[in-house]
């Protein structure tokens, strides 16, 4: 099958970065990729700014071929999302060329004239890469070997603290966000609730105290499941990303100034509209009243249902790939920096299929670019037959510096261990002067 070319999903940082390595290996590839672009999804959080800097946000193989083109690589300073695409991905992809299918959702992957139940000659059969494209024509490609880097970006964790939406919540969606705002203005006055505790709910809060601040009368109210907010506000000065140090700054500063409430303790269990207004309820009864809008920036799980007829491995709690969870589940670690992983960690049942960048995460919260370009990095080498570059570990990750993140779940105060913590990409907030 080696005639075949390896099929990648999603031409987002992880996917080009794969096509990349291939490529100059001499290995024929192909992307898929649904958006009409390079890195749609990140497209989508164009306007939030990174808190990797620049050399956190390219990939070696990439920038090898970025070289022969009129590209100048950036070397310092901390990019937006939109920046990235415009200043790396799409380059990229321009570079990778034809080899690049964009408008191409992929609605399923099999062995030719297997299901997923056949085990008799199943590795001896390519794969099958069923799609459709934007005038919904359906095709199928055959592949020696998938590498599925379609993101998470898609499936937002609902705000419901139980893993499905409080009741009244799809009801009410036309008042529930689930990205980080961009532009805040129209909720000037208003009572805005943000529902989660990682990077990305700071961002969004972090935003919303500064409009708070021009606007008197903007009230923001910020919820955690857990009874503690020891995490919330980072690593500080042992965290070696100094603009992810500086989020928790930040939004201690907000709250500590009145422009945020900080409410711990808080699951979501019911959204019921009150006039033009919602009430947001906890499951202990307690409640938020006269809410105009609620950002529930809570997370994202991964989508399998591609992956419906291939025999994959993914951890039952966190939905990662199995290989890797111990390494980044947030219940275990909470000091330190997580290990890079490569094709050892990310082999599935399902021989020459690999999940690779924020999926192989699943519902674990936190993941950085340089983990996706290291894992693409080995599999690609996998793939090649270099066993030894596929085993070596070109990587080491700054530390958080944060110490405390699991504990128990309803502990007021956090505990702390001598495992290592999950890292995560995020953003840098508008400073709150």
């Amino acid at each position: 099958m080696t005639e075949l070319p390896v099929i990648v999903v999603g031409a987002g940082p992880q996917g080009l970065a794969a096509a990349a390595h291939l490529a100059e290996r001499g290995i024929e590839v192909v992307v898929l990729e649904r958006g009409d672009g390079a890195a749609a999804a990140v497209s989508d959080w164009g306007h939030v700014r990174l808190f990797s800097a620049w050399p956190e946000l390219t990939d070696a193989a990439s920038r090898r071929l970025l070289a022969s083109t009129e590209w100048n690589a950036p070397t310092s300073g901390y990019p937006t999302g939109a920046e990235w695409v415009s200043g790396y991905l799409a380059p990229l992809a321009a570079a990778l060329g034809e080899r690049v299918q964009y408008a191409t959702t992929v609605i399923g992957i099999s062995r030719q004239g297997r299901d997923k139940s056949v085990d008799g000659g199943r590795e001896s059969q390519p794969f099958v890469v069923h799609t459709r494209d934007q005038d919904g024509n359906e095709s199928r490609l055959h592949a020696r070997a998938v590498i599925d880097a379609s993101g998470t970006w898609g499936r937002p964790n609902p705000a419901g603290a139980d893993g499905l939406p409080a009741l009244g919540e799809i009801a009410a969606s036309e008042s529930i966000s689930y990205r980080i705002p961009d532009d805040v203005a129209g909720f000037a006055g208003g009572h805005i609730v943000v529902v989660g505790a990682g990077h990305s709910a700071t961002h969004a809060v972090l935003r919303l105290s500064e409009l708070a601040r021009r606007s008197p009368g903007t009230r923001v109210t910020w919820v955690l499941r857990r009874g503690s907010a020891a995490n919330v506000f980072g690593g500080g000065a042992g965290d070696e990303l100094p603009e992810r140090a500086a989020l928790g700054a930040r939004a201690r500063a907000a709250i500590d100034r009145g422009l945020v409430t900080l409410m711990t303790g808080f699951r979501v269990a019911e959204f019921r509209e009150v006039g033009d207004r919602l009430t947001v309820f906890a499951e202990n009864g307690s409640q938020i009243d006269g809410v105009d809008h609620v950002f529930a920036v809570t997370g994202f799980r991964p989508d399998t249902e591609m992956l419906r007829e291939l025999r994959i491995d993914l951890d039952p709690a966190l939905e990662a790939v199995a290989g890797i969870a111990a390494e980044i589940d947030p219940n275990i670690h909470s000091c330190g920096s997580v290990s890079a992983t490569g094709a050892a960690q990310l082999t599935q049942p399902e021989q020459d299929l690999f999940i690779v960048g924020a999926k192989s995460y699943g519902r674990a919260p936190t993941f950085l670019a340089l983990t996706g370009y290291e894992q693409v990095r080995s599999v690609t080498a996998r793939l090649a037959g270099d066993h030894e570059a596929a085993a070596r570990n070109e990587l080491v990750l700054p530390d958080t510096g944060v110490c405390g993140g699991s504990g128990d779940f309803d502990d007021d105060a956090g505990s702390c261990c001598a495992a290592p913590a999950v890292l995560q990409i995020g953003a840098r907030p508008v400073a709150v002067s």
